[in-house]
């Protein structure tokens, strides 16, 4: 370990939340491994929860008063915040941080903001890392809060033991907004903004769509806030206790868990596998009088590379399936 992390991993262990500031960056860069190493036996305590919705549902404010409430039952909390990064300039607002301004100033609160950098899946690329570090550092409920989704980008339920869909009343065809996914990765269903006029035909809608699936184990719970004003949010605490309990019942944590395992060490290899790939192109193409030959024989010759070192080994995954319904009468 060198120097710089050795420091680092001293405040860590001395609870200074400066060390857990800097952990955070140094996986950001790609430069945690080492700390991860050091501290990661010491995660797999915190309850993580994750917010996702479509862009101005009303998540920062939701995450807010989950904070809020936490805090009052003496919790210690983490938040990881991402932001959508401009796809010209790269760079990102992290205005999300304004909606937690009540709790800058609580020494028990960490709040980071991370840009998503063109990560695709409503999280950025060391989110994972983000959330295993402040868990290792002793929080004992961890929020991330994911950029505004649309129809596909369920990440969040590969991190998550808990994942929140919050949805807002008035905003179009809300069958949109359960395509592709969303419905079933949802623990708990949020109408934010339920004093909107349309907020019960919102509603109904969830439950009818749910209605038409047979969910294996946990059925979601749908709940009504006005985050704004803190309406409805002891009724959604209650709901993500009760999600955890049966989590813990039913050893499905566990299970959870071993699979968010496996998306972050998948994520890490494909990383790594990606830049090897990249290079292998770029030389080939420069490599050629002409031609490259054909994409398909291109990638055939790459493969042969990886095979001594990565044969096939069968068409078993490690990958925890995200589905839990099925459409009744299929």
């Amino acid at each position: 370990m060198t120097e710089p992390d050795q420091r680092i991993l001293a405040d860590f262990d001395r609870k200074v939340p400066r060390g857990l500031a800097r952990a955070i960056s140094r996986a950001e860069a790609g430069l945690g491994a080492d700390l991860m190493h050091a501290v990661f036996e010491r995660t797999g305590r915190a309850t993580t929860i994750g917010l996702t919705g479509p862009p101005g549902v009303g998540k920062s404010t939701l995450c807010s008063a989950l904070v809020g409430i936490a805090r009052a039952e003496g919790k210690t909390v983490g938040v990881v915040s991402v932001d959508p990064s401009s796809p010209f300039s790269h760079g990102a607002i992290l205005g999300d941080r304004i909606r937690l301004a009540d709790h800058f100033t609580d020494p028990e609160v960490f709040i980071r903001s991370m840009a998503s950098r063109g990560h695709l899946g409503g999280l950025a690329g060391a989110t994972g890392d983000a959330v295993a570090f402040m868990d290792a550092f002793g929080k004992d409920v961890v929020i991330i809060e994911t950029v505004g989704v649309g129809q596909s980008e369920i990440e969040i339920a590969e991190l998550a033991d808990t994942t929140l869909v919050a949805l807002q009343p008035g905003s179009g065809d809300s069958v949109q907004l359960l395509k592709a996914g969303i419905l079933e990765v949802a623990d708990v269903f949020v109408v934010n903004k339920a004093d909107h006029p349309m907020a019960l035909q919102l509603q109904r809608e969830i439950r009818s769509m749910m209605e038409m699936l047979d969910f294996t184990g946990w059925t979601p719970e749908l709940v009504a806030t006005r985050a704004r004003e803190g309406g409805g949010i002891d009724e959604l605490w209650a709901a993500i206790g009760r999600h955890d309990a049966y989590l813990r019942a039913s050893g499905e944590l566990e299970t959870k868990r071993k699979g968010a395992f496996a998306h972050r060490v998948r994520a890490l290899v494909l990383g790594d596998l990606e830049r090897r790939v990249d290079a292998r192109i770029a030389r080939r193409l420069a490599d050629a009088n002409g031609s490259a030959g054909d994409p398909y024989g291109a990638a055939s010759d790459i493969l042969a590379g990886l095979e001594a070192g990565l044969p096939r080994e069968g068409e078993q995954r490690a990958r925890r399936p995200l589905t839990r319904a099925s459409v009744k009468g299929l």
